[in-house]
């Protein structure tokens, strides 16, 4: 997925605001779905944050044009393990390692469902 820097992305001294890269690697996670014409919801249930590790390699400014790869590190029962990167042109300029639990209607934990499961085994 590609995103431009606009204003509002930026603090007062035109550098990302940190906390942007990680709404950035959730709209990633959101597109996976999306480009594959399916909705981040399944069944009334949904992906929920349960952990993230974030490194702030070198920043971004107003302007630049920044990717962001994701792909899945690890599929457990209940939750799943991804990991962005976030370049610069050519060069990593964020990582983010995040664990996501599935969650329904009663909002526990609950298995993932093996359609689901082989959605992301193909990502």
């Amino acid at each position: 997925m590609k995103i431009t820097i606009y204003y509002k992305h930026t603090d007062l001294g035109g550098i990302v605001y940190h906390s942007n890269y990680i709404d950035f690697c959730e709209m990633a996670r959101s597109e996976l779905f999306f480009k594959n014409g399916k909705s981040p919801t399944i069944n009334g249930c949904h992906f929920a944050v349960k952990n993230f590790n974030c490194n702030f390699i070198a920043p971004s400014t107003l302007g630049d044009e920044l990717k962001i790869k994701t792909i899945v590190t690890k599929i457990k029962s209940a939750s799943l393990s991804l990991h962005h990167d976030i370049y610069k042109e050519d060069k990593v300029i964020f990582t983010m390692d995040v664990t996501l639990v599935f969650l329904c209607k009663d909002m526990k934990i609950t298995k993932i469902d093996e359609e689901t499961r082989n959605f992301f085994k193909c990502i």
